[in-house]
Formats: C-alpha cells, structure tokens, sequence
C-alpha cells in the first residue's frame, strides 16, 4: 500500500470478506444510519456501498444517512452522495424524526460526540444525542412493531468509557463489570449519558420484544478519524504531517488497546446482525496493551520508514486542568463474548494499522471541510 486509495480499498475489500454472509442478509434491505458522515460512519457507509458494487447480480442494500453536519459535510461523503443506493438526509437526532422516515429493517445510531474534547466543550448536546435522540429511535422500532414492520436489528453505540477507570482486578475486562465512573466530572456527560443509553435499549428490548444490540467500542482508529479530531492518534498525525516534534501533555503512562477500525466495523455489523437482543459486546481487540508513550514511539518509527520523518518525543504538561480528570489509567477489553457468540475476530494488527492510518491521513490532512 502506497497511498490512502490503497489503504480504503484494502479496508473495504477485507471488511467485505469478513462480513460477506452478514452482508448477503442485508440485501434488499433498507438501513438508516445516524451520524454517518463521523467517523465511524466513513467505513459503516463506503463498506455497504461497496458491498453492492460487487454484488450487482443481487438486490442492492439501500441507505439512508442522517447527520447533522455541525463539522461540515467530508469530502468523501460528498464523492459518494449521488450513488442511487444512498440518500444522504441533513437531520439532527435531537428532533423529532421526520414523517416521510419511511420503513427501516435495519438502524444504526451511532450519532453522538465522542471526543474527549468535544463533548467537554458541548456537555448538553452530548447528553441530547445519547439520550433524547436514542430515544425517539428506540419509539421508531416499537411503533413500527405496531404497524406489523418491526426492524430485523437496531444497534446502539455505547462506549467503553461506561466502564470508567476499571479497578485493576477487572482489567482486562469483560461486559459484566459494572464500571467505576464519576457521574458529576468532566467526562460524565458522555460516560453517564452512554450507560443510560443501555438502560434504556435493555428495557425496550425486554419490554417490547425489540431486536436491540448494544456496542461497547474500545480505542478505534483509523481512516475516517478527522486530524482536528482532538484524540491521541489524530495528534500525532498532524505532528507527523507537519513535520513536528510529537507532543504529549502527559507522561504518556496510561495504556490501551487500539482497534484498527475495518476490524471494529466488522464486529459491529455482525453484532447489529447476529447479536443477542438486549446484550453489550466489548468491540475492540485484547492485545497488545501499550502506553500512549509506547504508541508515540511507534508512530516515530513507522513514519520515519514512510516519510523520512525526523521529530521526537517531547512531553509537556496540558494548560488544561482537568485535562487528565477521569482519565481511565488503563483500557483493555475481553472479547470472548463476540467471538464465541459472533465470530468476532480482529486480525490487523497495530503496527500494520499506523501504517494504514499514516498513509492515509497523509492525503487527507485538510482541516474541516465546507458546507
């Protein structure tokens, strides 16, 4: 792979493979997903589309996005917005939803803020996504119901900030730890908001009988995730692209697990479709575990191989406060759950992933994009 174009067709191709009896149950489908234009919506979107272009011998999946746009419409969406099988809808989740909506089998909501960054500056509008417009989607499939039209699955995005900053003795962790979150700090917002989100998708499923499934992301990255993003990859990526020293506002101490996003979607599709109704699964991958130091220097190394890239490691400390406030001192996911129950199994590996990330973010290094 030599460019960004390598990169996406490669993703698309293996997330394709991995997902092709998953996507063979969607055909002549219709799927809405909220929040498309973001990050996660840049491979859930481009994968569908793909899907059908390979696929012209069967009916073709139909999409529908809603996204609010408050970043702007990408330019990727912009490239893709007059293929006949998608229909792109500005829309923001926290309105009622429109009544021409029309019939949906499947429904994504993955509409939310989720940098740390963002949604400390818009606690409010956090809160609205992960609650209010959840749950006028949530009222959507019990009416639907209703009528004798009930969707075939709903997937909600949740987060493995639920978790909080896990006690040692649960790390790794698996869906029943029952987390350690303030519900009045700085990340609580998107935290608490997310953990009612389940309360509520667990309780129309059991009430009602609805076909909702829960994920719980770990750490993606990847194509699709913006420079200005705010989060520690996309930082280091600016810093490459610019030729700048890499700078932590840390010691960089705390550790993770990173998920290369074509694996985190595939885990999401087959959890939308094959999931249990009203269960969480972990989507992310169980090793290795690095520090963001650790992480840095990687990146230091893959895009000297790449770019001839000669900055260091330069650790300073934030202006911010409460920058580090409820910042979880480690995150590392079990994912048995999903492979047992879902055939979950994430293969790409880290270095290979900051490759992909690196070459890719080297071609779409704007900053935000234009209505």
């Amino acid at each position: 792979m030599k460019n960004s174009a390598d990169v996406i067709n490669a993703d698309l191709k293996y997330i394709c493979k991995e997902l092709n009896e998953e996507l063979i149950s969607l055909s002549g489908k219709r799927v809405l997903i909220t929040g498309g234009a973001g990050f996660l919506g840049y491979y859930l979107v481009q994968s569908i589309l793909f899907w059908n272009k390979y696929n012209s011998e069967k009916k073709p999946i139909t999409l529908v996005v809603y996204d609010n746009f408050i970043r702007g419409t990408p330019n990727w969406l912009k490239e893709i917005q007059d293929d006949k099988s998608l229909d792109v809808v500005k829309y923001d989740v926290i309105d009622q939803l429109p009544k021409n909506i029309g019939d949906f089998q499947y429904i994504i909501h993955a509409a939310s803020i989720a940098s740390p960054i963002y949604y400390r500056l818009n606690p409010i509008q956090t809160m609205d996504a992960n609650v209010s417009g959840l749950r006028h989607l949530l009222d959507y499939c019990h009416n639907q119901k209703e009528k004798g039209k009930g969707v075939e699955g709903f997937l909600f995005y949740s987060t493995s900030e639920i978790y909080g900053d896990p006690d040692p003795n649960f790390i790794p962790t698996d869906e029943t730890y029952r987390g350690n979150v303030s519900c009045t700090g700085p990340r609580a917002c998107y935290d608490e908001s997310k953990r009612y989100g389940e309360t509520l998708c667990v309780n129309f499923a059991q009430q009602y009988d609805l076909p909702i499934r829960i994920v719980r992301p770990f750490n993606n990255y990847g194509p699709g995730l913006k420079i200005t993003d705010g989060r520690a990859l996309p930082d280091f990526a600016r810093n490459v692209i610019n030729n700048k020293d890499i700078v932590l506002l840390s010691d960089g101490s705390p550790s993770r697990t990173f998920c290369y996003v074509a694996d985190a979607v595939v885990g999401y599709f087959k959890v939308m479709i094959k999931g249990k109704d009203g269960e969480a699964y972990n989507i992310g991958i169980d090793k290795p575990e690095i520090t963001i130091r650790q992480l840095a220097e990687n990146v230091i190394l893959i895009a000297n191989q790449l770019f001839d890239y000669k900055g260091t490691l330069v650790l300073e400390k934030s202006n911010d406060a409460e920058y580090l406030t409820d910042n979880p001192n480690r995150r590392c996911p079990i994912i048995d759950k999903a492979k047992n129950d879902l055939g979950y199994d994430p293969k790409i590996q880290l270095d290979d992933g900051l490759k992909r990330s690196l070459l890719w973010y080297a071609d779409n290094n704007d900053v935000e994009e234009e209505n």
